[in-house]
């Protein structure tokens, strides 16, 4: 089998990159730091039916995405390319963002703390037994971590933040995580970006649900109807405050002249003779409070038939057999 040269392998990864441009609208930028072979195969067996993993040079990525462009009208794939920045690749995938987001983050394999490597996370050792014979005490002394003796081995006393996030991993750090056994680093495709038939948008937006949607809609409304309210401009949302606050205003004018109408004459009744008003909170009150006496009476009502039909049931004698 002849093998291909670079110019071949060039032109047939144009030729796969625009077949899925040309098929698939929808594309996950992934970051694919420290991400092996064997796991990014695994991947691709996880994804396989609706979606493609995509992996390749970042020059040629962008040249294929320009030359497609060009030749196709389509310039909603050119904000594919600023983009394309580090190590990166391309999930095509017709179905469901969201789960193929959530599937690609099932594929996080434990790596060593490896040294020079940049933490991602916080490392915190635990404390506890650690397995290891005094001898080894010299590790722990360097990295100032307290420990005593226990039963033979070497014991941690307190937690210790042995790494920082954003510090590089040094040798006594890696050779002590090495010797306990820990593999505090988890690493796998992440998505950085969302491709849409054009649109390019934040993964957090797939995380998203209804309520968070009605959430945000309703902090917009309140915010258009406050401005329209204060620039005195009528909108959808503003017009029934306009038509409430237009009834405050008349109706404060009518209570300040003799000038009347319909909905102000009770409000002037009640101020002209408060016990008028008095009169009908306390029928509002009556009216509430008579259903539940009603429902208390039927209560007691019940409670006595009950009674009654016990002391039928014993047929005069009571409950110890006595005449």
């Amino acid at each position: 089998m002849v093998k291909a040269t670079k110019a071949e392998k060039k032109i047939a990864y144009d030729a796969k990159l625009c077949q899925l441009i040309d098929e698939f609208t929808q594309i996950l930028v992934v970051a694919a730091d420290n991400v092996g072979s064997t796991q990014l195969q695994n991947i691709r067996k996880g994804l396989r039916g609706d979606s493609v993993v995509l992996m390749g040079k970042n020059t040629m990525m962008k040249r294929s995405v320009k030359i497609h462009a060009e030749n196709t009208g389509n310039t909603g794939i050119l904000n594919l390319m600023p983009l394309l920045q580090g190590n990166v690749g391309l999930i095509f995938t017709k179905g469901d963002l969201k789960e193929v987001s959530e599937e690609v983050a099932k594929y996080k394999v434990g790596a060593p703390a490896r040294v020079g490597l940049v933490a991602p996370i916080d490392v915190v050792v635990q404390p506890g037994n650690t397995g290891l014979d005094p001898s080894q005490t010299s590790f722990f002394q360097v990295l100032n971590i307290p420990t005593k003796i226990n039963k033979g081995t070497v014991e941690i006393i307190t937690p210790v933040e042995l790494i920082k996030q954003g510090d590089k991993v040094g040798s006594s750090e890696a050779a002590l995580l090495a010797k306990l056994g820990i593999r505090p680093f988890s690493y796998g495709l992440v998505v950085q970006s969302v491709y849409d038939n054009g649109s390019v948008f934040s993964p957090e937006v797939l995380d998203l649900t209804e309520d968070d949607l009605v959430q945000k809609f309703a902090a917009g409304i309140c915010m258009v109807t406050s401005l329209a309210l204060a620039i005195s401009y009528p909108t959808l949302a503003a017009a029934p405050h306009m038509f409430i606050n237009a009834y405050k205003n008349a109706l404060a004018i009518s209570v300040a002249t003799e000038y009347t109408f319909p909905q102000a004459e009770k409000v002037k009744e009640f101020l002209k003779d408060p016990s008028k008003f008095a009169v009908a909170v306390a029928a509002v009150s009556a009216d509430t409070g008579g259903g539940a006496s009603a429902g208390a009476a039927k209560v007691e009502e019940k409670k006595e038939v009950v009674e009654e039909s016990d002391e039928e049931d014993y047929g005069g004698f009571d409950m110890f057999g006595d005449e």
